[in-house]
């Protein structure tokens, strides 16, 4: 069981990994934690649309209430629902049942704080050894906690069409939307009351991803990119299985990374306040800086992992946040990584500067990268990390050691990390031309398989 437990969440395959008596040990872990270790008492929790959400919901909610903690239940939604649903009510933390982009065998907790920081790695840990060792803070009939069903469809698309309606009613622009899980709960009902035209595919309640996987890959998307070809439509959005990452297409059918999808946004927010704080975390693209810092940005570089992107921006008031792996943030609306905000964004930039997407697009630099995922055992991957990070900081100037190690160049830069999830060490490397990036790839990927090799 303890293999379940990881950085940013827990998660396991159902009925191997999970079942609802797993799931109440889990419950009742989290709710002895939250009690004893950090004296809060009151929770919001939603679940996603896969077959086994509910019962594994059910087996939580059962056990935060025998731990004499209050449960506020939002029901089947997604995971910004979910929560705003807790942020809008006050509670200390609010949780969801999901396996995000995962497969439809698979489930999990992810769990915040009611403002939407998420949970740390310590927190984590610190419920899986209470579950492991049955250290549990069951109470008696007096002390039973109460559950409220509460239902936030409805004020949550407020709060959206509250914050754009304005700029985008009356705009003529059209998205096409790929709600790919969870986001079929809410996506729709949000553009739709913004005055836009819409237009879906893999919309439907559909438990089993038989239209296309929970993670929004390229590959996985064909059919949104012909949506807005044939349409004509201004872009598309394609959300992962909960709906806390968002892939855009533009009118070109081009897929967006998430770094320029991220400087396009982080520099029309600077161009409206002028200056601010930006996020983005240490395999994010140099065109960050290239582009923001002349707008008067401070860009910081973060750790890997959406929970140290919300803690971050909280602790620093950032203006704006954003993860290679397609996590973003605009804390002024909300601090948690509620993937709806992208598309609403992006439209919201397209109206007010009445440019195409793709004319924007073209625009922000473009450098070669690449990525290599190298297979080292988790017993060993910190100790070959930590000894290329000696080895690379005696040799070279600009180092990063926060997260692995990064180098820069002025030609590039690569970044070497253990992987939180896999027995994997990744490789990422970024160059201004292609030959740059392939001479940073050779060299630091011999330098990684010597590493693991032990030579």
């Amino acid at each position: 069981m303890k293999h379940i437990f990881r950085a940013y969440d827990i998660r396991g395959i159902w009925g191997q990994d999970l079942d609802s008596s797993i799931a109440m040990d889990i419950g009742y872990g989290l709710g002895a934690f939250l009690k004893e270790d950090l004296g809060l008492s009151r929770v919001s929790l939603g679940y996603d649309i896969r077959t086994t959400s509910e019962a594994m919901a059910d087996a939580v909610i059962s056990a935060l209430l025998s731990s004499g903690i209050d449960v506020i239940s939002l029901g089947q939604c997604s995971f910004g629902i979910a929560l705003y649903g807790g942020y809008a009510e006050g509670v200390d933390a609010s949780c969801f049942i999901t396996a995000s982009h995962l497969g439809p065998e698979w489930n999990g907790l992810k769990v915040y704080f009611g403002d939407g920081v998420g949970f740390p790695e310590e927190h984590i840990m610190s419920i899986r050894d209470r579950v492991l060792d049955r250290k549990f803070s069951k109470v008696d009939w007096k002390g039973m906690g109460k559950v409220i069903s509460k239902d936030y469809h409805s004020r949550y698309r407020d709060f959206w069409v509250g914050k754009y309606g304005d700029v985008l009613s009356g705009s003529k622009l059209g998205i096409g939307v790929d709600c790919g899980g969870s986001m079929c709960l809410s996506a729709p009902d949000v553009i739709s009351g913004l005055g836009v035209g819409l237009e879906t595919v893999n919309c439907e309640l559909d438990p089993h991803f038989k239209g296309r996987p929970s993670e929004p890959k390229p590959e996985f998307l064909g059919k949104l990119r012909d949506l807005v070809m044939e349409k004509g439509l201004s872009l598309g959005v394609a959300f992962d299985g909960d709906g806390d990452r968002a892939v855009i297409v533009d009118d070109k059918g081009r897929f967006l990374t998430s770094d320029t999808i991220g400087i396009i946004m982080a520099k029309h927010l600077l161009k409206e306040k002028g200056d601010g704080l930006v996020l983005a975390n240490v395999e994010s693209s140099m065109a960050i800086e290239d582009v923001l810092l002349p707008l008067g940005a401070e860009v910081k570089r973060i750790k890997v992992g959406h929970t140290f992107l919300t803690l971050e921006a909280k602790l620093h008031g950032a203006i704006f946040g954003v993860e290679r792996s397609g996590h973003m943030i605009i804390p002024e609306h909300v601090l948690f990584d509620d993937a709806i905000v992208i598309p609403l964004e992006v439209m919201r930039i397209l109206a007010v500067t009445g440019m195409k997407l793709s004319d924007i697009v073209d625009t922000v630099p473009q450098y070669p990268m690449d990525a290599v995922a190298v297979e080292c055992s988790d017993e060993t991957k910190f100790a070959v990390v930590d000894s290329l990070i000696d080895q690379i900081s005696a040799e070279f100037e600009r180092v990063n050691t926060m997260d692995g190690v990064r180098v820069d160049t002025d030609d590039g830069w690569a970044l070497i990390r253990c992987s939180n999830t896999s027995p994997m060490i990744r490789l990422t490397v970024e160059g201004r031309d292609a030959p740059a990036m392939e001479k940073m790839r050779s060299e630091f990927l011999g330098r990684l398989r010597k590493g693991i090799s032990g030579e």
